[in-house]
């Protein structure tokens, strides 16, 4: 077995398998692999989510260690394949967080043609690199035999990062679609599902890069969708180009630092990855089990679905008002039901269809009590509560009447206010009398480190609080929104675009 030795260099250790997920780091344990694997087929497990640093691969016992260039494009990895199934010659593999946050390897013959593979395709996979013109993608569906949906579209596209807005609409007698994403890097990664079939043999995807810069929608309807925006109107989708007006200075093309989905998916047709079968990489489409009633691997649901299966939570630590406080920041939780002989899942019915959409883009792939969110459409139309004189022991509840709902009231500040889980949050209604100490201390009995804290200039009734990471941030908000401040003042926390 080859030696795996700890950056801090420590004594070198012998390789064991590792059964739990680790907490987040770069290097990567891939287990289950087929025996024939080559060292091309792991690293191009990899590739489309940044650069690979290192390869250890141990074949007499079907694994592998993968080392990425920095942990934040491992969680995306991670969190990617958490919801989709990677398969290398038709078997489906495991991909964790390894215990090792860095790999040494030495100088064996073996290791030595993995690291030969790994300069190769480095090299290709470099001279592809081209930054994203643009956060907007045009899409023209070719062949189109089966029907296609704006939803069946956003259920394609968000898996590579978080759709804002989209507009589809019928040009030269073919079906075409406008889709913003929130940063350039998820349109580059998600261009790679160009030529790609939507179903087999039909439905083909042709995909280009639009002149616009963003999508203005006044209406959400079949026809237009602003994910931002579930308060607006239905009515006929219209949508404006944002152009720089005359003599502004262009923004600067996106960084190459890797952050979101990373300019690495910017991998040319010509680099293959023989016997390798994977959603985000040229050819997988076709290659994914699709049935006529199969799209991408989900179950085909009625478009108005607002049901959420929730998996791969932590059973010992999850409850109903969890999930409730958590998904309420994204729209109105009704009725929240933990499966009762399977806890790690969980059904969550949302006030409407666009909510559930906005919960599945912002919270797949986050890490929950230890845990990477999975979140789908549930084939449920509702959740039903238990019949009277059944007791669930407290797995069922009935959110529908909580005054805590943030989206009661028809155009709400809140609606404009919808981000990402990020490690800054936002905290609200705070009391004259409670000081910046005072909720540093509140912060840090919920197990998070306080890493900035900042009052707003014009008004001490916000304030902006960051902690060590989203995974901090996230237990932090379930805990503390809505907590008793005193003074008839309860503390209200969300997620911020800003950081301190």
């Amino acid at each position: 077995l080859w030696p795996v030795r700890w950056a801090n260099g420590s004594d070198s250790k012998k390789f064991k398998p590792e059964m739990r997920v680790g907490s987040p780091s770069r290097v990567l344990h891939i287990r289950r692999l087929p025996s024939d694997t080559t060292e091309t087929e792991v690293i191009g497990l990899g590739l489309p989510f940044g650069d690979v640093t290192n390869l250890l691969m141990l074949k007499a016992k079907n694994q592998a260690f993968l080392e990425m260039s920095s942990e934040e494009v491992a969680q995306h990895m991670v969190g990617y394949y958490s919801s989709v199934l990677p398969v290398v010659r038709n078997q489906p593999v495991h991909v964790q967080f390894s215990n090792h946050k860095e790999l040494k390897t030495d100088n064996s013959p073996n290791q030595e043609r993995a690291q030969a593979a790994l300069r190769a395709l480095s090299s290709a996979h470099m001279d592809s690199v081209a930054p994203a013109p643009s956060s907007v993608l045009r899409v023209v569906v070719e062949n189109m035999v089966c029907s296609v949906t704006m939803d069946t579209l956003y259920q394609v596209f968000s898996k590579f990062g978080t759709v804002l807005r989209i507009i589809v609409f019928t040009k030269n007698s073919q079906f075409q679609a406008l889709l913003q994403y929130a940063d350039g890097q998820s349109a580059q990664a998600a261009k790679l599902l160009d030529g790609q079939n939507l179903y087999n043999g039909c439905c083909t995807l042709r995909i280009s890069f639009s002149k616009l810069t963003a999508l203005d929608i006044k209406f959400n309807n079949e026809r237009s969708r602003d994910f931002t925006r579930p308060d607006l109107p239905s009515g006929e989708a219209q949508a404006m180009e944002h152009h720089a007006s005359p003599g502004l200075i262009p923004a600067a093309p996106y960084p190459t630092a890797t952050h979101g989905f990373p300019h690495a998916f910017t991998i040319t047709p010509t680099v293959s990855y023989p016997g390798l079968t994977m959603p985000a990489l040229p050819g997988a489409l076709t290659s994914l089990p699709l049935t006529a009633t199969s799209r991408l691997g989900f179950t085909t649901i009625p478009a108005a679905n607002a049901v959420l299966l929730v998996s791969n939570l932590n059973p010992e630590m999850v409850t109903p008002h969890c999930l409730f406080i958590l998904f309420g920041v994204y729209g109105d939780v009704m009725r929240v039901k933990i499966l009762f002989n399977k806890k790690e899942n969980a059904l969550v019915q949302m006030a409407d269809a666009t909510q559930a959409q906005l919960v599945m883009s912002h919270l797949t792939g986050q890490r929950l009590h230890g845990k990477p969110l999975r979140i789908t459409l549930s084939k449920h139309s509702s959740v039903q509560l238990p019949r009277e004189g059944h007791e669930d022991q407290g797995l069922t509840k009935d959110f529908s009447c909580s005054p805590l709902h943030r989206f009661k009231k028809p155009g709400s500040k809140n609606y404009s206010n919808i981000f990402p889980p990020s490690a800054t949050l936002h905290l609200s209604n705070i009391p004259p009398s409670v000081v910046e100490d005072d909720l540093k201390r509140l912060f840090c009995s919920s197990g998070a480190v306080v890493k900035a804290f900042k009052f707003f200039q014009k008004d001490h009734k916000m304030a902006l609080i960051q902690l060590g990471s989203v995974e901090e941030a996230i237990e932090s908000l379930i805990q503390l929104h809505n907590h008793d401040l005193g003074e008839n003042h309860h503390l209200r926390v969300s997620f911020s675009k800003s950081s301190i």
